[in-house]
């Protein structure tokens, strides 16, 4: 790992807590993978959303998704070479040409967030890959898969097993995925960023269930749809890609931040998996 990131990560503290998910649905339901969300749609891929995340950097409780992120990878990974899965207006790809990491590789399914990228980016290396397709990259390439909210937006079971089994095979010998995903308690909960407030609904979904959540930091007030997967679930998607768990965190918010946190200090909003191939 470059010592550029190491510096950036030295002062980070990471805070964890450990999250019930039981009484946030069953595992089985999401296991049973069935076509209940087969009208699932990825609402970044949309001009208008895509215009107004543009705009946006790392604020309120965004900043806690990528306050821990430099010393969690300073602490996992060696070499420099990343893949940015799910990178949007390249937002992430960005944030890891900081750390150091170089090249980096930004793919998004989304042709409108990666025409953000390439303008905020012109020097970048950002790739169009229709439904996830990792084909057209080569095995064992990577020392870092970094995967920012992505995981949020894939809908059934079997399509997160196989995504995680493409990004391990781009891994190099020791590489990692470091998988950043909305807890469920961020559905239920209200945010210096997000409010959940008019969706009642969200309180009884369960694993693999759509729930939504409003933005509050861009122009765009138009609900966000997620899939809701627990903890409990995440971990056996990894286990069926072959992949063990490293380490998990939960980042929880410091009263001494200079934001006007809201749910942050007392419950995390995000969890942040480090992965391995099996041994």
């Amino acid at each position: 790992m470059t010592a550029k990131a190491a510096e950036m990560g030295a002062d980070a503290v990471i805070n964890v807590r450990h999250i019930t998910t039981s009484v946030l649905g069953s595992a089985a339901r999401l296991l049973e993978d069935v076509e209940m969300n087969a009208g699932f749609f990825n609402v970044y891929d949309d001009k208008e959303r895509a215009d107004a995340y543009a705009k946006l950097e790392f604020p309120g409780t965004y900043y806690l998704a990528y306050r821990d992120l430099p010393a969690i990878i300073g602490e996992h990974v060696e070499g420099t070479k990343a893949l940015d899965f799910g990178c949007g207006t390249g937002r992430s790809t960005r944030f890891l040409l900081e750390l150091g990491f170089d090249p980096v590789v930004g793919v998004d399914i989304a042709e409108h967030m990666i025409t953000h990228a390439r303008e905020h980016d012109p020097q970048g290396e950002y790739r169009l890959v229709p439904d996830g397709d990792l084909s057209e990259l080569a095995s064992g390439t990577y020392d870092l898969a970094l995967s920012v909210f992505t995981f949020d937006n894939i809908p059934t079971m079997q399509k997160k097993v196989s995504l995680f089994q493409s990004l391990k095979r781009l891994l190099k010998e020791g590489g990692r995925i470091v998988s950043l995903v909305s807890s469920p308690e961020i559905y239920v909960n209200e945010w210096a960023s997000f409010s959940t407030k008019n969706f009642p609904q969200n309180r009884t979904a369960a694993s693999g269930d759509k729930v939504r959540i409003v933005m509050l930091d861009v122009e765009d007030k138009r609900p966000v749809e997620d899939i809701l997967c627990t903890d409990e679930d995440y971990r056996e998607v990894h286990k069926r890609a072959g992949l063990v768990p490293i380490k998990t965190c939960w980042p929880l918010a410091n009263q001494t931040e200079p934001y006007a946190w809201v749910s942050e200090t007392a419950i995390a909003p995000w969890v942040i998996y480090v992965l391995g191939h099996e041994e």
